[in-house]
């Protein structure tokens, strides 16, 4: 099963809002610095400067279409393989 590691840059992020509206299922504004984070289902690591998750590949289209719509690049898509 193929599933994607989601890294949020959450330095570069300026918290407008397009990730989480493309991509409810993933993507939050957090409430700790109100910038973009992977929501606690498929987070793996949170800090103030990155945001990392782990989705299954179902929500690869979604993920990346925010990736791909984020301003400021600051949401990296990669391909893991178990």
């Amino acid at each position: 099963m193929v599933k994607y590691k989601v890294t949020v840059n959450r330095s570069l992020c300026i918290a407008c809002g397009v990730a989480p509206a493309l991509c409810p299922k993933v993507f939050e504004l957090g409430s700790d610095n109100g910038k973009n984070k992977v929501v606690d289902t498929y987070s793996i690591k949170l800090t103030d400067e990155v945001s990392v998750g782990v989705v299954p590949e179902e929500l690869y289209q979604c993920v990346k279409g925010a990736a791909d719509s984020c301003p400021v690049n600051a949401i990296v898509v990669e391909e893991l393989r178990d």
